[in-house]
């Protein structure tokens, strides 16, 4: 955060709270605790991120990307958000059909919303407790006093009453353990937060902002805590008796499943291969030169890459596929089960996988060489991608979402294994992967961790995914493809080839960017909407909550210095589901 202004009002910090105040016009009043829990937890967010800008002590603590503000903000209200748009919009359905899913997705997505709102209340309280024993002046943001202590107790003793009560009041009159053993529940997904945060600010220096690292950390909390939670309810864990504030429908589809469990595996990959390989150098040398002879295996690149394609396939051979078993009674080995989910509708996804194969070849083999020959700016490169990926994802979420649904979890893990790959340098792939990536790269990239193309790919299929249960809002699935491959393509062609009028005096983005990219998601809207009605879906977005929705993610691309990627699709879908 060297050298980035520390103005108390900012851009970034206005389009959040018109974005806070957006969902909560849009509360009902059975959701009034949980709004009164989200202005909580905005306003904590705010001040902490005005006396952590303040301050040097988190700075020297963690070393996040250079030239950006921390984000706290934007990264704290970011995921609970979308979990009470999602509240809201599931309200708004059981009041006009009494019939759908009442009394069971209600309090999951509650405990949901709850989970990721702790998550980033207890980072902040982290962060708190940071400059209260710095004994650093924090600005006019004294932490240190005793009356300080005092207000900032009861203010967090405030934050658990809301949080107590509304889980006690979606109980229906289940016993009364329930609310406060899922209180110690959310507690353990805090703490987990915490620690998170603080293993991947460290083993990541200068990656992300505290804010990304948030959003990204509460996220991965919620996704895996919800998964452990699945496990230990199928072994009748006493105190998991009542499944349902953890699955509403008793087992989740299997595409959800086969991402879940593809997930887990490449996530416990790296501990999985560091270990097989500390047994590998054990075994192999003997004595004295024990030592020597580790770090020879160190340096024979050939023997690392095999023991980590050797890894590689056990975990996503073997133990993904029991996982999946224990958890969903799957009766096939999921690659079978992705062979013949595929070949119900050989026509159409053979077709599509075609496509596919043919756009991206035709994209990677042009903009490569153009990249290496070219003096195009690699911003504008980049954007080339988000065309891309409007190019390969819109036919399919228009004619084929289940399938898109699972692509977008073999991509991320694909992905993820390339990532891999190129940090451990495994051949024969290493070097390879390595120089196409650094061609794409930008500030935002490192050395130790390139996120671009996960972000794009998460921004895009994240909407989708949570989209996939009961939905009201037909555009909420195209919230990322319509804010990244469009919104934010044109915004930032626009803006650097006719842009004149700055938004701020350090900033690039211009007026006329933000005001093309605002443009263009309007009229890909227009001609959106009448095909889904074609298609049979029931229209109930209205224009002028699709206008706000628009334009409000259109400023947050124009001020914040956070990945957009990342943050824009998520604020754009909760607007939408408004």
């Amino acid at each position: 955060m060297a050298g980035y202004p520390r103005e108390h009002c900012n851009g970034e910090r206005a389009v959040v709270f018109l974005f806070v105040s957006r969902v909560l016009a849009s509360v009902p009043l059975s959701l009034s605790v949980e709004a009164v829990g989200f202005v909580l937890l905005a306003v904590a967010a705010l001040l902490v991120e005005i006396a952590v800008e303040s301050s040097e002590v988190v700075l020297r603590r963690f070393k996040t990307r250079a030239g950006v503000s921390s984000g706290i903000l934007l990264g704290a209200i970011t995921l609970p958000g979308v979990m009470l748009s999602r509240l809201i919009q599931l309200s708004r359905v059981l009041s006009e059909h009494d019939n759908v899913h009442e009394g069971t997705e209600l309090p999951y997505l509650n405990m949901q919303y709850w989970t990721v709102s702790v998550c980033c209340f207890c980072v902040l309280i982290f962060f708190l407790t940071l400059l209260r024993h710095s004994h650093v002046n924090t600005s006019s943001f004294q932490f240190c006093g005793p009356r300080a202590s005092v207000y900032s107790s009861l203010y967090v003793a405030s934050y658990i009453f809301m949080c107590y009560f509304s889980l006690a009041m979606k109980s229906d009159g289940v016993s009364g353990w329930l609310a406060p053993s899922n209180m110690l529940c959310l507690l353990c997904h805090g703490l987990a937060t915490v620690k998170l945060i603080q293993h991947t600010l460290h083993t990541f220096p200068s990656c992300a902002s505290i804010g990304e690292t948030l959003l990204v950390s509460s996220g991965l909390v919620l996704y895996f805590g919800d998964m452990l939670a699945h496990t230990l309810s199928k072994m009748d864990f006493f105190f998991l008796s009542s499944q349902r504030y953890f699955h509403p429908y008793g087992s989740r589809s299997e595409i959800a499943t086969l991402i879940q469990g593809m997930l887990l595996g490449l996530l416990l990959l790296p501990a999985f291969y560091k270990s097989l390989l500390k047994f590998w150098v054990y075994f192999t040398t003997m004595g004295k030169q024990r030592a020597q002879a580790a770090e020879g295996l160190r340096q024979r690149e050939v023997g690392d890459s095999t023991i980590f394609y050797a890894s590689l396939f056990v975990v996503l051979i073997t133990l993904v596929p029991a996982w999946m078993h224990f958890v969903q009674d799957f009766d096939m080995h999921p690659l079978l089960w992705v062979l013949n989910f595929v070949f119900t509708d050989p026509l159409k996804r053979l077709a599509l996988c075609t496509y596919w194969i043919c756009v991206i070849c035709a994209s990677v083999l042009r903009f490569y060489g153009i990249s290496k020959n070219s003096k195009t700016e690699r911003i504008l490169l980049r954007k080339y991608y988000h065309l891309v990926a409007v190019l390969m994802f819109l036919p399919a979420l228009l004619f084929q979402p289940a399938f898109l649904d699972l692509a977008f979890g073999a991509a991320l893990a694909v992905f993820l294994i390339l990532e891999m790959i190129r940090v451990w340098k495994i051949q024969p792939l290493g070097n390879i992967v390595h120089q196409f990536m650094n061609a794409f790269t930008d500030h935002r990239d490192s050395e130790i961790l390139i996120v671009s193309h996960f972000s794009l790919l998460l921004g895009c299929a994240l909407p989708k995914w949570m989209s996939s249960g009961f939905n009201d809002r037909p555009l909420a699935p195209f919230a990322g493809i319509l804010s990244l491959g469009i919104g934010d393509t044109m915004a930032s062609m626009v803006g650097h080839k006719y842009g004149v009028l700055r938004w701020s005096k350090t900033g690039k983005k211009t007026i006329e960017g933000t005001a093309a990219g605002i443009t263009s998601v309007l009229a890909a809207c227009s001609m959106l909407l009448p095909l889904l009605a074609s298609s049979g879906f029931i229209l109930s977005q209205h224009w002028l909550s699709l206008l706000i929705a628009v334009i409000l993610s259109g400023l947050l691309e124009a001020y914040t210095a956070q990945l957009d990627n990342a943050f824009i699709p998520l604020i754009f879908y909760s607007l939408l589901c408004l």
